[in-house]
């Protein structure tokens, strides 16, 4: 586990890239129960004018957190996570989309051993969520 003494703001903890593909929706849809068709069909996507079957959003923030995760080694360290979902995540029928999640120390509370990490992700050079930040308890 890190050690808050030894971080400073503007930390890179994490970096990692995620294959998203349509397997990958499929898998998340019948974990969740969210079996809506823009997810997995690109004619339904396009009737209702998306530009292709999007991943789904939750899909997204859960991978997002995951460096964080692995960087603390203890899912229970984290104490608060928010996102904003800005642009969607376009999942090719035959290929994958390039998700890329940066994970930068933000905020260091040494008294309260609290520290914020803000997340970057991205898709296609395009920022996908907005003001994600996870607090964690070290």
């Amino acid at each position: 586990m890190p050690e808050i003494g030894e971080l400073s703001v503007g930390d890179v903890i994490a970096e990692k890239t995620y294959s998203v593909t349509r397997d990958s929706l499929v898998r998340y849809a019948g974990a969740s129960g969210d079996f809506n068709p823009i997810h997995y069909r690109d004619d339904v996507a396009a009737a209702v004018g998306l530009p292709g079957v999007l991943a789904h959003g939750m899909l997204t923030m859960g991978i997002s957190i995951e460096p964080v995760v692995s960087w603390l080694a203890d899912a229970g360290k984290v104490i608060e996570y928010g996102v904003r979902f800005t642009k969607p995540v376009v999942v090719p029928a035959s290929d994958s989309a390039a998700l890329k999640v940066t994970a930068t120390v933000a905020v260091i509370e040494l008294e309260a051993a609290k520290v914020r990490v803000d997340l970057q992700t991205s898709f296609a050079d395009t920022t996908v969520l907005g003001k994600a930040q996870v607090w964690v308890q070290l």
